[in-house]
């Protein structure tokens, strides 16, 4: 099994958020979410259970949206969870748990 947590939307190269857009931190998560699952030999579609923080369940509808592009149903076990604040002042955070082959 693979857990990934704290992904952030974060460009890799300079450590900064994309823009501040909960779409575009969004898109990114999911992005690095990526490449750290293919760093791992998985992929989205080894994803059993995700967990969603946002900073307003206000962003709930766009986040999904942007999300079932990357986990198409049948979806595997969500949470989604209104935080307090997020590391950065993020809008979102992305976790995960994967089963490798």
């Amino acid at each position: 099994m693979l857990f990934v947590y704290g992904v952030l939307g974060l460009i890799p190269e300079t450590r900064k958020f994309v823009l501040d857009s909960v779409e575009d931190q969004t898109k990114q998560v999911l992005s690095n979410m990526g490449e750290i699952l293919k760093a791992c030999g998985a992929s989205y579609s080894s994803v059993v259970k995700t967990a969603i923080m946002l900073a307003d369940m206000i962003y709930f509808k766009k986040v999904i949206e942007i999300y079932a592009k990357y986990f198409p149903s049948p979806t595997q076990a969500r949470s989604t969870y209104e935080v307090v604040a997020l590391p950065m002042d993020a809008r979102i955070e992305i976790e995960c748990i994967a089963v490798l082959q």
